[in-house]
């Protein structure tokens, strides 16, 4: 697996490794030669990120995390450091959707649960990250947000305002960094077939029938080609690439047709 690739020799830290996006995020990484601390809140989903890296020739270790938990990520930063002297790249992939609900019947706990992961966790991580860059002379950062983030989406209020904060703190802190050499960008996902989305659309028959006929290119996006954006923009193929905002949707945002029902585009972007 490791050899020449877009991050041959680079350190790479992924939260949300043990599924989806985070996973193929973690995979591609560790393809392209980099050496990945996989990071997730579930034991069992990062073994598993973890023994895919390993078994096909790859580098990487696990750190369990609940982003939401400055400490932690503290702590997880930091074990990166200690496990392979630096961090060079970073993709904050961890995420939830929370509950589909119309903004008047949201709990102040339904609010709080999704900002909490979505948006503090990206802070967490990003605050973390910059401070171990800084110390090695800069790096890149990408933040998973949403395409959500530029079209409205019923019933996903959370969701939705933590996404487009996402985007505001990626353009942020690009300011801030530039000249210190570190990069941060943001990736904005189309509707994707990653577990939180399949299981949202096995709870109605043909919701993703739905979802997709209005879509341009008439499928979901995978995790994979997200993955191939995020790591493209932590690879030095990038270097006078930060602040930016890059939809990954299959167009679905850019064109009049995409228009679906208003229930199926509630079913979220991943």
């Amino acid at each position: 697996m490791a050899g020449i690739g877009m991050t041959a020799g680079k350190v790479a830290f992924v939260t949300g490794a043990g599924s989806g996006i985070g996973r193929a995020t973690a995979m591609l990484f560790a393809a392209e030669g980099a050496r990945v601390m996989a990071a997730d809140i579930r034991a069992a989903g990062v073994d598993e990120t973890v023994a895919l890296i390993s078994a096909a020739g790859g580098v990487a270790n696990k750190v369990l995390v609940d982003v939401s938990q400055a400490a932690q990520v503290e702590a997880a930063v930091a074990a990166v450091i200690d496990t392979y002297g630096r961090l060079d790249c970073a993709a904050n992939c961890a995420g939830i959707r929370g509950e589909t609900t119309p903004l008047a019947e949201y709990t102040d706990e339904m609010w709080a649960q999704v900002l909490a992961v979505n948006l503090t966790g990206v802070f967490n991580s990003m605050r973390a990250e910059v401070r171990a860059m800084l110390r090695s002379g800069g790096g890149a950062i990408v933040n998973v947000a949403s395409g959500a983030a530029v079209e409205p989406s019923p019933g996903l209020a959370a969701y939705v305002a933590s996404k487009t904060a996402v985007v505001g703190i990626t353009r942020t802190t690009a300011g801030e960094y530039a000249a210190a050499g570190i990069r941060v960008n943001a990736v904005l996902p189309g509707r994707t077939a990653t577990p939180m989305l399949m299981e949202y659309f096995s709870r109605e028959p043909g919701l993703e029938e739905r979802a997709t006929s209005g879509m341009p290119m008439k499928r979901l996006g995978t995790a994979n080609e997200v993955a191939e954006a995020n790591v493209w923009l932590c690879s030095d193929r990038a270097s006078n690439i930060t602040a930016v905002s890059l939809l990954v949707d299959g167009g679905m945002h850019s064109f009049s047709q995409h228009a679906a029902p208003a229930k199926a585009r509630a079913a979220g972007p991943h």
